[in-house]
């Protein structure tokens, strides 16, 4: 074995792929959750013992600190789109970060790579924003030598992005979008694994990496391109953003009177986090730095939103048919 990985939020979205590819490196893989006990798939991803699901609270330094004994290298992948109870974007992505990247330096950790997100500013109108770039910080001061990696929005098989959104196509006429003109640069969550393995190794220089995938859309034109790869026809109706923060404090009354049982759709933070653009900065470190070419959207999505059509598998099986009738 190389060497001991930590990877906190090593069986979520992101950390998962980081985590497969670290164990194929032949790194022993430490996966720091909230419920290990869900996690037990991770354990497939190398030998016997190679990968271990792990319980961890990052908002606790003893929790934290069992989590880093002995390893090499950390990495964060710990992150929430919306704040559910104790769960605030202050505590998880301003405090959590810092209190893993001040207890790894403590225990002779040599490497740290944090998730981040493209957007993270000091100066942002979201919160969200704000506690990413607050997250940034703190793990600059106490592992100054940290990679950092600001993802734009991540696609893959078990995204939710495109994922909700054909979903919602199945049943909806009408796809309503706050920001249609918002642009955003998807990228391959593998491929974003594919940066953190080669941080968490030793092979990237420290510094921040903005990543993007190879093209750039409005969300308008995402949801555009989504329909047209599950064959359904939608009315997508661009909302202006004093609709969607109205949406937002209607759902969130609505989500507060009834405990948490119903979700709002969107949130006042998601709203103002729309305002601006989700592309990689004029400068900025990103793939081609780390030698890598990031994938096509087009590439990827029909491989997992192909059930989403009409007919599912069999809906090209249909189409087929139909040429031959015709001939």
């Amino acid at each position: 074995m190389t060497g001991l990985v930590t990877i906190f939020g090593g069986s979520g979205f992101l950390g998962r792929y980081i985590s497969r590819r670290l164990a194929h490196q032949g790194w022993r893989v430490r996966v720091a959750c909230r419920r290990p006990e869900e996690a037990l798939f991770v354990r497939t991803y190398g030998v016997v013992g190679q990968v271990e699901p792990i319980f961890c609270n990052i908002r606790d330094d003893d929790s934290v600190r069992a989590a880093l004994i002995g390893a090499d290298a950390v990495v964060n992948c710990v992150g929430v789109l919306a704040e559910k109870g104790r769960n605030t974007f202050h505590a998880v992505q301003e405090e959590g970060p810092e209190r893993i990247a001040r207890l790894a330096a403590e225990e002779g950790v040599a490497r740290m790579v944090h998730v981040s997100a493209i957007g993270a500013d000091e100066e942002s109108p979201s919160e969200y924003a704000r506690s990413k770039a607050a997250g940034e910080a703190g793990v600059l001061r106490h592992m100054p030598d940290a990679v950092i990696l600001r993802p734009s929005i991540l696609f893959g098989a078990e995204d939710a992005f495109f994922n909700r959104f054909a979903s919602m196509a199945q049943v909806s006429p009408v796809i309503p979008v706050v920001g249609a003109n918002t642009k955003f640069q998807p990228v391959h969550v593998d491929d974003v694994a594919h940066a953190a393995e080669l941080a968490a190794t030793g092979k990237a220089a420290p510094g921040i990496y903005e990543l993007g995938g190879p093209d750039t859309h409005t969300f308008r034109e995402l949801i555009v391109q989504m329909l047209r790869m599950i064959r359904r026809r939608r009315l997508v109706i661009g909302l202006p953003f004093g609709i969607g923060r109205l949406m937002a404090g209607i759902g969130g009354l609505v989500q507060a009177l009834s405990l948490g049982l119903v979700r709002a759709p969107i949130t006042a933070d998601q709203v103002a986090n729309l305002q601006s653009d989700n592309v990689v900065g004029t400068g900025a470190k990103g793939f081609a730095d780390l030698d890598i070419s990031p994938i096509a959207m087009e590439a990827v999505l029909p491989d997992y939103l192909w059930r989403f059509r009409p007919s599912g598998q069999y809906l090209a099986i249909k189409e087929s048919a139909r040429n031959l009738r015709r001939h």
